[in-house]
C-alpha cells in the first residue's frame, strides 16, 4: 500500500518532467550559409547566437541573432548587420512551425527519421512559407538532434533584402553577390 502512494505522489513530478519542452543548445547548434561573390567566389558564414523550443504539443519555434553574424572579417560583420540585416530594426529572423509530435515520441533512441516541415519564416519584416527536409536523430531521451538533409535556398526577393545585397556589393566594389543564399543547420536540442 505504501509503494502505491508513493507512486501516486511522485505521479505528477513525472508528468512534469515529460512536459518540459525540448531547447535548443545555442553552443553546440549550427546555422551556416554560403554567399557568392564575383560569380564563383564562394564563403562558409555562420551565426554564434540562437535559440529555440519544441513543446510536447509540436510547436517549435527558433530564433536566431542576426548580429551574431560571424564571416571571419569584422568589417564585413559589421557591414551585413547594418547594411544588409538592419538589426536596429529587424535583430532576429524567427522561424515558428507545428510539427507532428509523434515523430518524436515514436522515434526510439538511436533511430532517425527523415521529415519534410513546413515553417513560417520572419525576417527582415518579411514573413515566407518554407519547406525543410530534416533528419531528426533521438540520440537518447534527452536528446534530440535535428539538421537539414539538403540546403534550403534563401532569396533576398522574398524577404526584402535586395537593397541590402547591392550596398554590401557597391562599398565592397564587387561586380556580383548571389542573391540566393543556401543555408544549412544542425540543431542539438535536450530536455
Amino acid at each position: 500500500m505504501k509503494g502505491i502512494i508513493t507512486g501516486l505522489l511522485l505521479l505528477p513530478l513525472s508528468l512534469m518532467a515529460s512536459a518540459q519542452p525540448w531547447k535548443v543548445d545555442s553552443d553546440s547548434s549550427n546555422v551556416s550559409f554560403i554567399s557568392i561573390k564575383k560569380g564563383d567566389i564562394a564563403e562558409v558564414h555562420h551565426f554564434k547566437s540562437m535559440a529555440g523550443t519544441f513543446d510536447d504539443k509540436g510547436q517549435f519555434s527558433f530564433s536566431v541573432a542576426l548580429a551574431s553574424v560571424a564571416t571571419n572579417i569584422e568589417i564585413r560583420d559589421e557591414r551585413m548587420t547594418s547594411l544588409l540585416f538592419e538589426v536596429d530594426k529587424y535583430p532576429k529572423l524567427t522561424l515558428t512551425a507545428s510539427v507532428d509530435p509523434n515523430l518524436v515520441k515514436d522515434l526510439a533512441v538511436g533511430s532517425v527519421k527523415v521529415a519534410t516541415i513546413d515553417a513560417q519564416v520572419d525576417l527582415h519584416g518579411e514573413k515566407q512559407q518554407m519547406a525543410f527536409t530534416v533528419s531528426i536523430a533521438k540520440l537518447s531521451d534527452t536528446h534530440l538532434l535535428i539538421a537539414s538533409v539538403a540546403p534550403v535556398i534563401v532569396n533576398a526577393n522574398s524577404f526584402g533584402l535586395t537593397a541590402g545585397v547591392e550596398k554590401l556589393r557597391e562599398i565592397a566594389g564587387l561586380s556580383a553577390i548571389s542573391k540566393a543564399v543556401p543555408v544549412t543547420f544542425s540543431l542539438n536540442l535536450t530536455k
